[in-house]
């Protein structure tokens, strides 16, 4: 997996903050670009899928959805794109601080997964969430905190 990162400013600055979804043509792999984000408390994230040979989804971990464990703040509200066709668009505007981790339902096992962390410029004091609560596979998608907040947005690379 090849990750780089772009300026925290260039991702905190704009009030939408693009997320395509995507895949190899022959469906062998599958992910969101960027997989890891930094925004503020009131930015909007918008997922497209520009991958045209699959459907996806933008589904907040949280118990409601699929016996999932819940992976976003107290307080805030779950997110589920439902079915996106190629070419198709979802927007959720997040609030609450923290950590917001996400996948693709049909996905998820084959690591199409993603996280945003929702931050004031300079705040910090974010936690992983434990491990365990998800297989391996799903858990190693995942962009680590620390990368995140330093880098504003990791991608990846085919």
């Amino acid at each position: 997996m090849a990750a780089t990162s772009i300026s925290p400013r260039l991702v905190m600055g704009g009030s939408v903050v693009e997320i395509t979804m995507s895949g190899r043509q022959d469906g062998s792999k599958v992910w969101f670009d960027p997989l890891g984000v930094l925004i503020r408390p009131g930015q909007t994230i918008r997922w497209t899928n520009h991958d045209k040979g699959n459907a996806h989804t933008a589904t907040a971990y949280v118990m409601d959805d699929y016996d999932h464990p819940r992976r976003i703040p107290d307080g805030a509200v779950a997110f589920d794109s439902d079915y996106l066709l190629p070419d198709e668009s979802y927007e959720v505007t997040l609030d609450v601080p923290g950590v917001y981790d996400y996948y693709c339902v049909p996905h998820e096992l084959s690591g199409m997964v993603g996280r945003i962390i929702v931050a004031e410029p300079g705040q910090t004091g974010f936690e992983d969430y434990p491990g365990g609560d998800l297989p391996e596979e799903v858990l190693d998608g995942f962009p680590q905190i620390a990368d995140i907040l330093k880098h504003g947005s990791i991608r990846m690379g085919d």
